[in-house]
């Protein structure tokens, strides 16, 4: 599973062709010991995380939707992939 961002320690990743499981665009994030699948809103679609975590990623997705977007439909047609800036 490709990386695609990492800020605050929290590390961003998407699969290629992921779309079975959760039928929503999404990406997953890890914090230490926690693991949460995400949609493009920022919403826990899956797994746990800490809120102070949670509420970085969902600014994050909000200042990158367009990217996700993107991201997503590449990564689910040739599997290809772009890294996005993390926050600062």
């Amino acid at each position: 599973m490709p990386f695609i961002s990492s800020f605050y320690g929290v590390i961003i990743r998407m699969y290629f062709n992921d779309d079975e499981r959760h039928h929503t665009p999404h990406f997953h994030a890890v914090y230490g010991e926690y693991k949460a699948s995400f949609d493009f809103e920022g919403n826990i679609i899956a797994g746990k995380f800490p809120p102070k975590q949670t509420k970085y990623i969902v600014a994050w997705a909000d200042i990158h939707k367009d990217e996700l977007v993107a991201l997503w439909s590449i990564m689910q047609t040739d599997g290809e992939y772009f890294k996005i800036k993390g926050l600062e």
